[in-house]
């Protein structure tokens, strides 16, 4: 049996299991006010906030050290086992979430699915970088890309009907069943890597393969495939740092908002849950156009002859300019509608910049050192990730969430600064003599 456009169908299955790794990851944002009310009532709002905080931190700080542990997992063992591990252990991981008493356990059950849930990161970019030409790439990871904001605008508002129906700790159970369930049409679809599977069309093949599709302009791609540096080649070249401050400096601002939306909402507009799930998916409409508009910018410019180089940064920096008015912006929405809209383009930006930054590491090395780069960067992100969460309790005391937003302006203009500087050309790298 041939599959035309296997490719597609690949990448259609890793954006399904961002979905999935968004709805397991949002459902403790978004019953958190829920269920820090039944399980600290004495305490104020600001002190539950606190303890939130600290246990989204914990999560952050396990999934920085499993994107650099999946990095590892996926070069050994592939793209298809290593999908299956990581899935399942985080399937298992959300539903242990009902079996949750106080900040302990919940601290360790966030603490498995922060691990677990990292594989799918640099999971996506290996798969990215052996099913699809270089051309292409960029357009495939906004799909991906657009799996975490499909799962925020399909999570909020689901979760929220959800607890209509059923106590918090049965959301958890079904929502862990629906990443199990993944792993069926996975098995059965991913069964080997473009050289050898047996439903890829031989035109596909070649096209996927075929080195000449990936030629840019002035750049033969053969080369890149030969470069495959250990880890500590890999880091002297200044490059690799400018992915890995890119990704550190851009992470948090995601963070930011898949976090706080629904405590901000709480806070500072007084909504239940219901009411986070009629306004908390708005910004992931944005997020989710900007993933697929930082994709398609980027295949359109390349097609009309622009090399790698000037449409990464490019598009990098437009996604970069789009995020900074915004958040001044956000300083002073006026009304809940006009909060959510204004997210919603800051999330359109954010994306629009982080599918590219996502790709440098394919455009930088062989395909061998892909996950090794993306891994380390994402626990580079991640850890940023858990300093500004950690922060944004102590930030926002009394409400005034203004100067989180200051602190993501900053890190937008280090953003631009890293990609720039540290990237002075973005082609495939050399080996120093």
């Amino acid at each position: 049996m041939k599959l035309k456009g296997l490719r597609w169908w690949v990448i259609g299955l890793i954006a399904l299991a961002t979905v999935i790794n968004y709805i397991d990851r949002q459902s403790l944002n978004v019953l958190w006010p829920q269920i820090s009310e039944e399980l600290y009532p004495d305490k104020s709002m600001d002190e539950r906030k606190d303890i939130f905080g600290w246990i989204s931190s914990i999560f952050l700080f396990s999934y920085a050290f499993g994107q650099a542990i999946f990095g590892k997992i996926f070069d050994k063992i592939g793209t298809r086992l290593g999908f299956a591990f990581s899935i399942g252990f985080w399937s298992i991981a959300t539903a242990l979430h009902a079996l949750a008493k106080g900040f302990l356990s919940f601290s360790i059950f966030r603490s498995i699915l922060g691990v677990a849930e990292a594989g799918n990161w640099p999971g996506a970019a290996k798969g990215n970088a052996e099913w699809f030409p270089s051309k292409e790439r960029a357009f495939a990871q906004g799909i991906f890309n657009s799996g975490a904001a499909i799962g925020g605008i399909i999570s909020i508002p689901a979760i929220a009907f959800m607890t209509i129906h059923f106590s918090w700790q049965m959301i958890f159970i079904i929502v862990g069943i629906i990443g199990l369930l993944w792993l069926v049409p996975w098995m059965l679809i991913m069964k080997a890597p473009p050289e050898k599977h047996p439903w890829l069309t031989e035109k596909e093949r070649k096209y996927i393969l075929d080195k000449s599709e990936n030629i840019d302009q002035n750049q033969d791609e053969n080369k890149n495939d030969d470069y495959n540096p250990v880890t500590g080649k890999m880091l002297s070249h200044k490059e690799s740092w400018g992915v890995m401050i890119a990704s550190a400096a851009i992470d948090p601002i995601w963070w930011l908002f898949v976090f706080w939306i629904p405590t901000y909402l709480v806070e500072v507009y007084n909504m239940d849950v219901k009411s986070i799930g009629i306004y908390g998916w708005v910004p992931y409409v944005g997020a989710m156009i900007g993933a697929w508009f930082g994709g398609l910018l980027a295949q359109n410019r390349i097609k009309a002859g622009w090399n790698i180089n000037k449409t990464r940064k490019f598009v990098i920096t437009l996604g970069c300019l789009i995020m900074l008015p915004c958040f001044w912006l956000l300083s002073d929405p006026g009304s809940p509608v006009n909060a959510v809209l204004i997210m919603a383009v800051i999330l359109f930006g954010f994306q629009t910049a982080i599918g590219n930054i996502q790709t440098l590491p394919s455009d930088l090395f062989g395909k061998k050192t892909v996950g090794t780069l993306a891994g380390l960067s994402g626990m580079s992100a991640k850890f940023a990730g858990v300093g500004l969460t950690a922060l944004v309790s102590t930030l926002t005391m009394g409400g005034n969430y203004t100067p989180a937003f200051i602190v993501g302006a900053v890190l937008t203009l280090i953003v631009l600064a890293s990609v720039w500087i540290l990237c002075p050309k973005i082609e495939p790298l050399k080996a120093k003599k």
